[in-house]
């Protein structure tokens, strides 16, 4: 399936996983063309005034943080002309971000890995989750990301120390109450007592 074949008609999803895989293929300068025209799309004032619509004071909304790599729950304080003040429900600080970034339709924005891909990049992790490694006498790591950079990734292990670990040699563990980050090709379930 093509790119353009990934996109829907009006407010449908698209898949976002198989849209970068297929962009792979693109040079770096189909890339910045790319990031041109949708940044232009972005500023159009016809799509700014349909969110704004959306909106209301009080709303609770989730909008995606690109440093983060995650969505990020967070109630309406403040409907300006060009941006959307809000107060991050987790640490109750306040944000001044682009209409762009709201989540109205509840989108998946998790990008899974391809069939077959056996080590995870920077898009498929997201700050807050819990992950592991093996160090260099090959024991292995637990902890949380802090930040993702460029090439590593900020880990704080459970033992308190922090580590910067390639993206490639990291791998997803359950997290403290039992929940795994789902995977591509497993089903969710659970067991029941007979």
């Amino acid at each position: 399936m093509s790119s353009i074949g990934l996109l829907k008609q009006g407010c449908q999803l698209m898949n976002y996983t198989q849209l970068l895989h297929e962009l792979q293929q693109a040079s770096l300068f189909d890339l910045f063309r790319l990031n041109t025209g949708i940044g232009q799309m972005l500023d159009q004032p016809d799509r700014i005034a349909a969110v704004k619509r959306q909106l209301c004071l009080g709303q609770e909304i989730t909008y995606f943080d690109r440093d983060e790599n995650r969505l990020i729950p967070a109630v309406v304080e403040e409907i300006q002309r060009t941006r959307l003040l809000v107060r991050n429900k987790g640490d109750g600080r306040r944000w001044n971000i682009y209409f762009y970034m709201v989540n109205l339709d509840g989108v998946d924005t998790d990008i899974h890995p391809q069939s077959g891909q056996k080590r995870l990049d920077k898009n498929q992790l997201k700050v807050g989750e819990s992950v592991g490694f093996h160090d260099r006498e090959h024991r292995e790591r637990y902890g949380i990301i802090r930040q993702l950079n460029q090439k590593t990734a900020s880990i704080l292990t459970t033992e308190g120390a922090q580590w910067r670990v390639a993206y490639s040699l990291l791998f997803r563990v359950m997290d403290g109450d039992g929940r795994r980050e789902p995977e591509a090709g497993l089903i969710e379930g659970e067991i029941l007592a007979g």
